[in-house]
């Protein structure tokens, strides 16, 4: 068990932007413990007024994108030409059964895990995609709070990892690799459809040309999908960790969606939408704990489940039963 300290400690380290404290009040939040959950939302909800003020940016891509590289080569970027504090997070629902990457990742950032303005952060394993999520939204506030400009939000695991990062980003960046036609395949449309921005990465020596084909296939593709609710056009470019070439172009674009959503209002209205999301997320999961923690339900499920399953009783009429306990 971590060492707990009182709440104004946390609050204290957190707003002179102190590494350890962030770290022990993150583990706070990642701790099932009902006294350390109590403990983290009074840190949280006393941190609130100074949070809201960072660039939130989700990535995710394909496997074998160069995730990793990109992250780092990026996070550098905006370090040392843009002048801002970054911090990494990671959703990763799959590292219980995997052993999970992003622990790999910390290892291979090796510049961007040293350099004194980057604060990077591994996700724990997790049984449940939303309690992952739960964590890492919570954790944001918590590196806003403590004065990171920038929070880079990485997708670790596949699938509905995706949805939970960009209902908690503003910028929704999706890394591919070049061959367009047959990606295009592969990939989810609606992963595409949530993208503010791809880029092409590994576009350095004889990939470049096929990096390029790919942008205008990108490109085709997106304007085939309906306009989107902000009225951003989202953009297609290409990169190159390993030559840090294109980075520029990436930061431009992520700068002219501010601009845009910031003016027409998109920007703030999605993210009190973000914070409705949350809010009945939060009530789902507490209610989801709950039943699953009530004494009379964790008597009768297994009963309720066998019965079910040999078809001696209907799914509908176990779960009515089962939630009139609570």
């Amino acid at each position: 068990m971590a060492k707990r300290f009182h709440k104004e400690k946390y609050i204290e380290g957190i707003m002179a932007g102190d590494r350890v404290m962030l770290s022990r009040a993150i583990t706070l939040v990642e701790s099932r413990l009902a006294s350390d959950q109590e403990l983290a939302q009074q840190v949280i909800d006393q941190l609130l007024p100074y949070t809201g003020n960072s660039l939130r940016i989700g990535i995710t891509g394909v496997p074998g994108v160069g995730k990793s590289t990109f992250i780092e080569t990026f996070g550098n970027y905006l370090i040392n030409h843009q002048g801002k504090k970054i911090a990494v997070l990671a959703i990763d629902p799959t590292s219980q059964r995997s052993g999970g990457s992003i622990l790999g990742d910390k290892t291979r950032m090796d510049s961007l895990a040293t350099n004194p303005q980057a604060f990077i952060r591994p996700s724990p394993a997790g049984k449940s995609l939303g309690g992952v999520a739960r964590n890492t939204r919570e954790t944001i506030l918590l590196c806003e709070a403590a004065g990171f400009d920038a929070i880079i939000v990485e997708t670790v695991g596949v699938g509905q990892s995706e949805t939970a990062v960009h209902a908690m980003v503003d910028f929704f960046l999706l890394l591919m690799l070049a061959g367009a036609g047959d990606e295009l395949q592969g990939i989810k449309r609606g992963i595409m459809e949530m993208a503010d921005a791809i880029a092409i990465t590994k576009a350095d020596g004889a990939n470049v040309h096929k990096a390029k084909a790919a942008r205008a296939e990108y490109q085709n593709a997106l304007h085939l999908y309906p306009p989107t609710a902000s009225g951003w056009i989202p953009k297609v470019s290409v990169c190159s960790a390993i030559q840090d070439a294109g980075l520029d172009t990436i930061w431009q674009t992520i700068a002219a969606y501010l601009d845009q959503t910031q003016h027409n209002g998109f920007f703030e209205k999605k993210r009190k939408q973000q914070n409705l999301l949350w809010l009945h997320e939060a009530i789902r999961q507490g209610l989801e704990e709950k039943f699953y923690t009530h004494p009379q339900v964790k008597s009768l499920l297994p009963d309720f489940t066998e019965q079910v399953k040999e078809g001696q009783k209907s799914a509908f009429a176990a779960a009515s039963e089962l939630l009139r306990l609570i």
